[in-house]
């Protein structure tokens, strides 16, 4: 029995009292004293959802706890905008009254982190910015939709860099978001408030984007699963429908976890163009992996390792080959330059250029951080069509490249998702050298194996975690396979699960000290 079901059972037969008279129709505090609070906020949502199932708990209790868990912890770590904690309280009896009377919705009762970028009416959208600090949103985006009709109890929005543009959790508007890890490490970003939320158990589930690797890098510092779903697969907030290197996708403790939330907030909607049909169900288990072909590269072609991230990385290589896969190792001759000019190209012709070219005309960039001054001064560079193409043609070549692998028999590809958890919180690439490994490296890109899955925006990525660093922040590895193959990509992260060391167990917590 692992862990995880030792501590369901735990809790089980700790709650049998407080469960009887909620089977009663009573509504008291619940599990407070049977169970710390500690291992409320800790338990997965497939966890929660069986004991609410059989009335052993309540959603109101699971809600207090991380509220007061919230109170203790987040003045260290920073990950929330704002918060909605009174709402919440009343969403959730909403769902304890649901569970009496035997009509749960798919989430119902989990509480689950957005980030600021999500919102129902009225929520401020500041997108890390000074310059937004006042906007509202006027409708639900679409996630916010499938999540309240999945009976999701929404508590708090979390913290982004200004605009997503960095990996990296800081910005004028809201300060440093700090990894539960190493308080001095950086959590990733652009979803690092959602990171930190889950690592530091303030919430069961979140919500997050992923335009360069903004779901996969913080969920790889904060010992994650995230998945970067296919163009369309998610409905995109406003905006994102011509963005589609951009994808709005889940974080969560578990793979199980991941898939409850994924199947979820997937599917059509009908304020989106580009949402796909039909919705997909992501199951909670699946068929091994035993004699596929799985193909890999520490580096993508260029990349500086930390020892500590490659070492984590053969140690994954070795669990898929205990699932009986066959792993080899393949050659990429892809440019970090090239991919690094065509996503920026990609992103900043849309909306987003506007935006800061709107923000330049009125005389506003003062406001702006020092990073969201370098892209300004970047889109000043007159990206058009000529530009527009370079990056396309680019993208197609990469495309041909990873397509290959799989025409080669290959049944997935994968990689590192960052190459080292040596980032400052208040790193700033404007400003700062990077060193990994002995070597000087791009301080902007120079540590990230994910943009080049972006270009690529049909491709599924699922980032499952591989270990801790020696400065104890966690690292992980992205699962890759072919355009819109979603459950491949989830079968082979299932299977690693089922023999990976295990995150949120033991003495493998964040303990949220100051080391290096």
């Amino acid at each position: 029995m692992t862990i995880a079901e030792q501590r369901t059972r735990r809790a089980v037969s700790e709650t049998i009292g407080v469960g009887a008279a909620f089977a009663a129709g009573e509504t008291p505090d619940m599990a407070r004293a049977q169970m710390r609070d500690d291992e409320l906020c800790f338990l997965s949502a497939a966890e929660l959802l069986a004991l609410f199932k059989a009335r052993k708990l309540s959603p109101v209790e699971v809600l207090k706890a991380q509220i007061a868990r919230a109170d203790r912890i987040n003045p260290q770590i920073n990950c929330f905008t704002h918060t909605y904690f009174d709402d919440a309280l009343a969403a959730a009896r909403e769902s304890e009254a649901r569970w009496m009377k035997g009509d749960p919705r798919p989430l119902e009762g989990i509480v689950t982190s957005v980030k600021d970028e999500e919102a129902m009416t009225g929520w401020p959208v500041t997108a890390g910015s000074l310059l937004l600090k006042d906007q509202k949103a006027e409708t639900n985006t679409p996630v916010v939709d499938k999540l309240l009709a999945a009976g999701a109890v929404l508590h708090a929005q979390t913290t982004a860099p200004e605009f997503y543009f960095v990996s990296v959790t800081w910005s004028r508007l809201w300060g440093v978001t700090r990894n539960p890890w190493n308080l001095q490490a950086t959590v990733g970003g652009s979803s690092g408030g959602a990171g930190a939320s889950l690592s530091a158990g303030l919430a069961t589930l979140a919500t997050g984007s992923d335009m360069g690797g903004s779901i996969r890098i913080p969920s790889s510092l904060n010992g994650l699963y995230g998945f970067k779903p296919p163009h369309g697969r998610v409905p995109l907030s406003p905006g994102g429908e011509i963005m589609p290197q951009g994808s709005s996708g889940p974080m969560a403790r578990s793979l199980g976890d991941l898939a409850l939330l994924q199947s979820a907030i997937n599917g059509p909607h009908p304020r989106q163009i580009s949402a796909l049909r039909p919705q997909m169900q992501y199951p909670g288990s699946y068929p091994g992996i035993r004699d596929w072909r799985i193909a890999y590269s520490f580096d993508l072609g260029w990349a500086v390792l930390d020892p500590d991230v490659r070492r984590n990385m053969e140690a994954a290589l070795l669990v898929l080959e205990t699932q009986g896969a066959r792993v080899e190792e393949v050659k990429l001759a892809w440019n970090p330059d090239q991919v690094r000019m065509a996503l920026a190209i990609a992103l900043l012709s849309t909306g987003m250029g506007e935006l800061l070219l709107q923000i330049k005309e009125l005389n506003q960039a003062d406001l702006l951080t020092t990073y969201g001054r370098f892209f300004l001064a970047l889109t000043e560079q007159k990206i058009g069509a000529r530009q527009l193409g370079e990056a396309q043609r680019y993208a197609d070549e990469l495309f041909r490249q990873y397509d290959a692998l799989f025409d080669n028999g290959f049944r997935a590809f994968v990689c590192p998702t960052v190459t080292t958890t040596r980032i400052p919180a208040d790193f700033d690439f404007t400003t700062s050298k990077l060193v990994v490994d002995g070597q000087e490296v791009d301080p902007l890109t120079g540590w990230l194996l994910t943009p080049p899955f972006n270009l690529m925006y049909t491709i599924p990525v699922v980032n499952v975690p591989t270990g801790l660093a020696a400065n104890r922040v966690p690292t992980g590895m992205q699962i890759a396979t072919r355009s819109y193959d979603d459950l491949t990509a989830f079968q082979v992260a299932a299977a690693y699960e089922a023999a990976a060391p295990r995150l949120f167990t033991g003495d493998l917590m964040p303990d949220f000290r100051n080391s290096q």
